[in-house]
């Protein structure tokens, strides 16, 4: 995984302040490929409880860890039990790595 143990930690703090202490996080995608290089940050946001504003959720999360992570691109896709489920979560919750 491409990704500093402080980026790690940085990006766990971001979801809990922003979506609670139960919210899980998992990195997905290029960024788990140790040959790569550059790319963006794909993460699911996992919650145990409906999401209320997901779009003002996801924005938040997104902007807080690119200032966090020192302008790294993120694309953060929210799983709740009120949001309709996409290829993309089943994708993020079998290849995905818990933070």
């Amino acid at each position: 995984m491409r990704l500093s143990e402080a980026h790690r930690t940085a990006i766990r703090e971001v979801v809990r302040e922003a979506a609670g202490a139960k919210a899980q996080v998992r990195i997905f995608g290029s960024r788990l490929d140790d040959e790569g290089r550059g790319s963006d940050l794909d993460l699911l946001v996992e919650l145990d409880e409906a999401a209320t504003n997901p779009a003002w959720l996801v924005a938040t999360i997104e902007a807080r860890i690119t200032r966090r992570t020192g302008g790294r691109g993120v694309d953060v896709v929210l799983a709740a039990p009120n949001l309709r489920r996409s290829p993309v979560h089943e994708v993020a919750l079998r290849e995905g790595i818990v933070l």
